[in-house]
């Protein structure tokens, strides 16, 4: 059910059609990210002056956020060729092996979801990335030897949503580690104005920032949601992204002013009414919601918790006073068992 939802920030396979067009080329068109940007800026200076690859750099931060479109603006910058991969479409240390020596020199290597990576796979990366070096072993039992293959100067470029799974050998060999924000509406409002000129869509300013309001701060999310919007205003509206236009057609997407859909409100229906507002474990909320516990975890929650309409307690989730206002149900200020102990 998460993958079908219009506030997913994760990609499917329209967004990798579409983004392709949308993405910037070169940094001064990358909007957003000012600090990133800023410091990759002087770092491509930098190995242009001597000459050098871009150091290792890593890139964490929930989905949707431009991760892999700053790894393509960054081939870009630096005039070089990206390889692009993840973590598990690499199954064999062979397949590592292959990517590796078809790299040319100051070549980029972009690893999606780098921390599913396999251990054993990690361990063939590691004297790449540290010794531009590939180690083989040839033969098996007592004649096996090591063979040690030199690879040409590359520059590695992971994204990682769970910065935490890296090990720590392999987050060490990143000289440069950049985490990328959620966005600004003012930002998001340049993306929607960027966007639909490049599809050819008519908005107004108020248009724009309506669906700029409820882009939960994602870019992959925006343009989702201009796409579904100028459908709406191509049959219905005129061809023109109003305001009235672009409320009209998020309500009928179920995307509300803040940007929660309906899955997001029955979560928080099922915590204020199943379960009085909490505490509810983890496992008993997905099991009421016939969810699995990471889509619970990793889908639903970040977003809830940024807007403060969810706490994670030692006992469970609780829903806050903004969740019951945000809702229209009447908060009822309860005592928890502590207090009434000391109560009696």
């Amino acid at each position: 059910m998460s993958d079908e939802r219009i506030v997913n920030p994760s990609s499917g396979e329209e967004d990798q059609q579409v983004e392709k067009s949308l993405r910037p080329k070169r940094l001064a068109e990358f909007i957003g990210q000012e600090k990133v940007v800023e410091q990759l800026n002087i770092a491509i200076a930098a190995a242009k002056g001597r000459s050098e690859p871009l150091d290792h750099t890593l890139l964490y931060g929930p989905p949707g956020l431009g991760k892999t479109s700053l790894a393509g603006v960054l081939a870009n910058e630096m005039g070089v060729n990206i390889k692009l991969t993840s973590g598990p479409a690499i199954e064999r240390q062979g397949d590592l092996a292959a990517i590796l020596t078809n790299l040319q020199k100051d070549d980029i290597l972009f690893i999606d979801e780098i921390h599913r990576l396999n251990r054993a796979i990690e361990e063939v990366l590691y004297p790449a990335m540290e010794d531009f070096a590939l180690d083989i072993m040839v033969g098996k039992g007592p004649s096996a030897r090591n063979l040690r293959l030199p690879l040409p100067k590359f520059t590695t470029i992971g994204a990682t949503t769970r910065l935490a799974l890296l090990t720590s050998p392999l987050r060490d060999r990143f000289g440069s580690t950049h985490r990328m924000e959620f966005y600004s509406h003012e930002a998001l409002y340049e993306i929607v104005v960027r966007s639909a000129t490049i599809l050819g869509v008519q908005t107004t300013e108020e248009g724009a920032r309506e669906i700029a309001s409820r882009a939960r701060g994602t870019p992959r999310i925006v343009n989702r949601l201009l796409r579904r919007v100028r459908d709406y205003a191509q049959v219905v509206g005129g061809g023109v992204i109003t305001r009235d236009v672009a409320r009209a057609a998020l309500a009928r997407l179920e995307v509300d002013e803040l940007g929660l859909d309906e899955n997001d409100r029955r979560l928080l229906h099922a915590i204020i009414e199943l379960f009085h507002g909490g505490p509810v474990g983890l496992s008993t909320l997905a099991a009421a919601l016939a969810e699995e516990i990471d889509a619970v975890e990793d889908v639903y929650e970040p977003f809830l918790l940024q807007l403060g309409f969810l706490h994670r307690t030692p006992r469970g989730r609780v829903a806050t006073r903004r969740a019951y206002e945000h809702l229209g149900i009447p908060f009822v200020e309860r005592i928890s068992p502590d207090e009434q102990t000391r109560l009696w």
